[in-house]
């Protein structure tokens, strides 16, 4: 292999490949990247490739290629080089004896590899039907749902998003629970989705990669699709392919409360600064918060006994009867963090029911945040 590549192109895509190379020492091969070269009469490309087995992306760059080959060399260590390096062209060349030579303008390096044939395969499949989306919108659905899937790996089938396809509106759903609180967003796309499969269970890092690659600067719409235990999105040259979760998504509809008894419009800054401030008296385990509401105003408090109390009163659009419930400071700050609106409205039934949390100019999103007893 060897070849001549423009510094930007070969630090972006080794960039993007740096959340999913796999740093436990289980398998030492997969904490590498895997280089491509490949030859054509439009031109040369280097594809650049990295996988933990359960999630895995493959991106091809425009290279001069002069001869081709491959070479798996430690993503984080070429990463590392090519990022310090002038911006001038970067010539790659590897040796027969698995090294990678890499040179740029009076720079040098020798980075030892592996063969490429070491390098376990990326999964490869074609879905049946790739549905083309706005990378806009599935970055928000993303950033307003994957804060509420489960950290805990017992609760394997709570550790993604799920989506879900409704034909008949043409829309599609994302949804994520820990048991704690829920997060749901839904989406008109403006596309045929009936092709697309439904009730799937994405992991936690392939939506993190999916992120990623709907957020980066070029990106305006990206192919996705399913087709049995597998997922892939298609940017441009970039394709991410994942493993998807096996299991039962919990009926998500139980959760969310069927009637409100009251509810207030609160400012969403105004209401996460108060309650950051309290939750620092909070209890460090439980970060349990005490929201007191009254007509006109709520007062959020904590108290530790080991530490000491806080208290903050907000004025508020609320007419209802007083009512105090308790709560996991955190997991009301991740909601409201999540959804991106200056105002909410927060639905209450009891002391004992969640309380249901919708950005004001989105109709289609909302939480559900879980009381605590006190």
């Amino acid at each position: 292999m060897k070849l001549a590549i423009e510094k930007s192109e070969l630090q972006r895509g080794l960039a993007r490949i740096q959340a999913i190379v796999e740093k436990r020492n289980s398998m030492p091969i997969l904490a590498n990247a895997l280089l491509e070269a490949s030859s054509a009469k439009s031109g040369g490309r280097l594809e650049i490739a990295a996988t933990d087995l359960e999630v895995g992306i493959r991106g091809a760059h425009t290279a001069d290629v002069k001869q081709k080959g491959s070479i798996s060399v430690s993503a984080r260590k070429l990463y590392d080089i090519v990022r310090e390096l002038p911006e001038e062209t970067v010539q790659l060349e590897a040796g027969d004896n698995a090294y990678l030579e890499i040179r740029c303008g009076r720079s040098r390096f020798s980075l030892a590899g592996a063969a490429a044939e070491e390098y376990p395969d990326l999964p490869d499949f074609k879905p049946g039907k790739l549905v083309t989306l706005p990378a806009a919108v599935l970055s928000v659905m993303i950033e307003r749902t994957m804060y509420a899937a489960s950290l805990d790996e017992t609760r394997y089938n709570l550790n993604g998003v799920f989506f879900e396809v409704d034909t008949d509106a043409g829309k599609i759903r994302m949804v994520a629970t820990d048991g704690h609180r829920l997060a749901l967003v839904e989406r008109s796309v403006g596309v045929e989705v009936s092709q697309l499969a439904s009730g799937v269970i994405v992991p936690r890092k392939g939506l993190a990669e999916l992120k990623r690659l709907v957020d980066e600067e070029d990106a305006d719409e990206v192919e996705i699709g399913f087709e049995g235990n597998n997922g892939l999105a298609r940017k441009g040259d970039v394709t991410l392919v994942m493993r998807l979760i096996e299991g039962e998504f919990p009926n998500y509809q139980q959760v969310i409360p069927k009637s409100i008894e009251s509810q207030l419009t609160v400012g969403t800054n105004e209401l996460i600064h108060a309650l950051r401030r309290v939750a620092l008296l909070s209890a460090e385990r439980s970060r349990a918060i005490r929201v007191e509401l009254q007509p006109g105003r709520v007062v959020v408090s904590s108290n530790n006994p080991d530490v000491g109390e806080a208290q903050e009163e907000l004025d508020v659009d609320y007419d209802g009867d007083g009512l105090t419930i308790g709560f996991n400071a955190r997991y009301l700050l991740d909601c409201l963090g999540a959804a991106g609106a200056k105002e909410v409205v927060l639905g209450l039934q009891n002391e004992n029911a969640p309380v249901q949390v919708r950005p004001t100019d989105d109709s289609d999103s909302l939480a559900v945040v879980m009381p605590m007893r006190l």
